[in-house]
């Protein structure tokens, strides 16, 4: 993606987790207390099994941690940690990557920005209450509001706005493949949770990204 191609960019659409913040260790808590209330037998989750599977839809996420659990309780584990994860985040927050708040502010300066995630219902309100970052963004579209894929979330969100040039930032092969499913750039951001190859663009920090996107950095 050349400098030309950035300068034709008219709206950037981010991930949310493992791009723009990381709430796995609250969320490892909220698993398990939800283990806990319910008496389900299973090993205690920490933060590292959260981020095995951060970015995926969450139903997606509970079955493929809590493999061998009886079905009724994957169900009780599905509906209860969203609610649990969205009430803790609420509370302890998550880890904003560096350089992020800064960046997302110099950046709605420029560009219109928007939030596409693979998250439950409520999550993307969560992170802005706690972010404050609210007010930069236009608007959002995520699993748990539509039930549909990335792709055709941020599909969704590019139809809505009217979007003719917006690149995907993000951190996953999801991300990657929902962008060329739509046919906009993939920008990849290598501190999240996964490994992508054959991105248009590729950076290790927010803040590098930002100086991009602003022209400020010839990368």
């Amino acid at each position: 993606m050349d400098a030309s191609s950035r300068a034709a960019t008219d709206a950037i659409v981010f991930d949310l987790d493992g791009t723009l913040w990381d709430t796995c260790e609250t969320c490892a808590i909220g698993w398990n207390l939800v283990l806990d209330r319910n008496a389900i037998r299973f090993r205690t989750i920490t933060a590292d099994d959260v981020r095995a599977v951060a970015g995926k839809p969450h139903e997606q996420c509970i079955r493929e941690t809590f493999v061998g659990v009886p079905e009724p309780q994957i169900l009780t584990l599905i509906a209860e940690t969203q609610l649990e994860d969205n009430r803790l985040v609420a509370e302890q927050g998550g880890a904003l990557y560096p350089d992020v708040e800064d960046g997302i502010r110099q950046l709605r300066a420029r560009y219109p920005l928007f939030i596409v995630s693979n998250c439950q219902a409520g999550y993307v309100e969560t992170f802005y209450r706690w972010s404050g970052l609210e007010s930069c963004f236009r608007d959002f579209e995520c699993w748990g509001n539509t039930g549909r894929t990335k792709a055709e979330n941020l599909g969704l969100l590019i139809a809505r706005s009217g979007l003719r040039r917006a690149l995907l930032v993000g951190d996953t092969p999801g991300d990657q493949a929902a962008a060329r499913e739509c046919g906009v750039p993939f920008v990849y951001v290598d501190y999240g949770f996964g490994v992508c190859r054959g991105a248009d663009r590729s950076f290790s920090s927010f803040g590098d990204l930002t100086r991009w996107l602003l022209g400020d950095l010839q990368a």
